[in-house]
Order: structure tokens, then C-alpha cells, then sequence
């Protein structure tokens, strides 16, 4: 038996809020090696305060990543999710070493599949920081089984 949500369970404007997820220097570490982006924004203390931001930033897609994590921890994927379609990203705000960030799900729009048992749902997805400053914005669209 899941313990996620079924597609029929979710309503256009239900909200998803995660725990919190502050990110660190090893993090943003990690990540560079992992992806081979070695940019000195990220990696360089001495560059990055010279640019508009006065510190290092996390990697945007380090944001994005930590965000699907985020929503795990929701409970509405266990057991239920089919596939993940797509997902889109707009980067709004940086994301500072020690900034806390949380993952913030809105169901859009709900679409059943004609073959019946499963949906789409599109989620407005925001990454908010700890003074609710959207960092990361976009959309997840999923498909989930029905009951």
C-alpha cells in the first residue's frame, strides 16, 4: 500500500511545505566536483568578493537539486509517483553559504489520463530562503497513480 498521494487527492491550490535545508560550504564543494562546475562564483572566496554578490553563492542547480530532496520529505511522492515529466527553473535570488532554504509545492492544475488510473500534476515550485525570499522559481509536473 502507498503511502503518497493519489492523483483524485489533490486540489488545484493545495500547498506543500517542506522542513528546512541550510546549505553549506561542503555542500557547494561536493556539488563542484560532482558537476565539474568549478566556477570561481561558487569556489573562490577572494573573486566572489568582487562581484555584486560580495561572497560566494551556491550553484543555482545545487538549489534545484537540494529542492527534490525537499520533496521527498513531503510524504505526497511515496508509493504514488509514476514519473517525473518535467520540471522547470528560474533563478530569482543567490542562495549564500548558510542559508536555509525550503521547498514550496502549489498544485496549478490536475489533468486525469484518458487511459484512466493515473493524472497530471502540475506544481508551482518555489525555493524559499529563511526571509521567504523566492530563490529558485519554476514548475514539477508529475504523474501519479490514481486509487
Amino acid at each position: 500500500m502507498a503511502s503518497g498521494t493519489y492523483f483524485s487527492e489533490f486540489t488545484d491550490g493545495d500547498e506543500f511545505i517542506s522542513g528546512g535545508r541550510t546549505v553549506t560550504e561542503a555542500d557547494v564543494v561536493s556539488f563542484a566536483g560532482l558537476s565539474g562546475d568549478f566556477n570561481p562564483l561558487h569556489t573562490d572566496a577572494v573573486f566572489a568578493a568582487k562581484t555584486p554578490f560580495k561572497q560566494r553563492i551556491a550553484h543555482g542547480m545545487l538549489a534545484a537539486s537540494i529542492s527534490t530532496g525537499l520533496g521527498q520529505t513531503l510524504g505526497i511522492f511515496e508509493g504514488t509517483t509514476l514519473a517525473l515529466l518535467s520540471q522547470t527553473f528560474v533563478y530569482k535570488a543567490p542562495v549564500f553559504f548558510g542559508d536555509t532554504i525550503k521547498l514550496r509545492l502549489t498544485v496549478e492544475s490536475t489533468k486525469p489520463s484518458s487511459k484512466g488510473g493515473k493524472g497530471v500534476v502540475q506544481f508551482q515550485s518555489d525555493i524559499v530562503n529563511q526571509d521567504q525570499t523566492v530563490v529558485v522559481a519554476g514548475t514539477w509536473t508529475v504523474l501519479f497513480r490514481d486509487k
